[in-house]
């Protein structure tokens, strides 16, 4: 097996934070059809389980796969930046659609803008980021932040924040800092005590 091939740990998990997120990607896609197919009594449910999954994936990669990315990759400071431009914007109109009834008239066309940016922006990872930070972090890196990975997951926001994108703006969100910082604390104590 060479530093670039995914594989799973002892627990049958993926061990590798690329394949991990690609693997919520797809996750990502499919939630936003089920929310797209829902009947309107079912669709509240279907995009709180949405967001909720947003929220995590999105957190797991501020904290754990930027500042990996910013590290190993030449241009890291780039293709970081415009992720992170990418996430504010589908944050905020996530945020105002979790403040919308899913039956409101304008929830849907929303909704669509919104899957429409969100799969743009994970198509940009899958190019630009994730198959270079395989490529330059090694296996070991890549099993530690999947393990950061599933431990921000149990720890993350269930809600998104936009204008959240970097540990230090975290600090401004008032009661929500608590969570980021315990995901914050179980992602550094998943990568044995060191940042990102």
């Amino acid at each position: 097996m060479t530093d670039a091939m995914p594989h799973m740990d002892d627990a049958g998990e993926n061990d590798d934070v690329v394949t991990l997120l690609t693997q919520q990607h797809h996750r990502i896609r499919n939630l936003f059809a089920e929310v797209e197919n829902a009947t309107a009594g079912d669709r509240a449910e279907a995009f709180r389980g949405l967001v909720r999954l947003l929220a995590v994936h999105e957190t797991a990669e501020e904290e754990v796969v930027h500042p990996a990315a910013r590290r190993f990759l030449e241009d890291g400071e780039q293709v970081v930046d415009d992720r992170l431009e990418e996430e504010r914007a589908a944050k905020e109109k996530l945020s105002r659609l979790d403040d919308m009834d899913p039956d409101d008239p304008g929830f849907m066309p929303a909704f669509r803008e919104l899957r429409a940016e969100v799969l743009q922006h994970a198509a940009a990872e899958e190019q630009y980021e994730f198959p270079r930070l395989r490529e330059k972090a090694g296996a070991r890196q890549l099993s530690m932040m999947a393990t950061a990975v599933r431990a921000a997951e149990a720890m993350a926001p269930t809600h998104p924040h936009p204008g959240v994108e970097t540990a230090a703006q975290n600090i401004a969100v008032g009661p929500m800092a608590a969570v980021i910082d315990r995901t914050r604390d179980a992602v550094r104590k998943a990568m044995g005590g060191k940042d990102g």
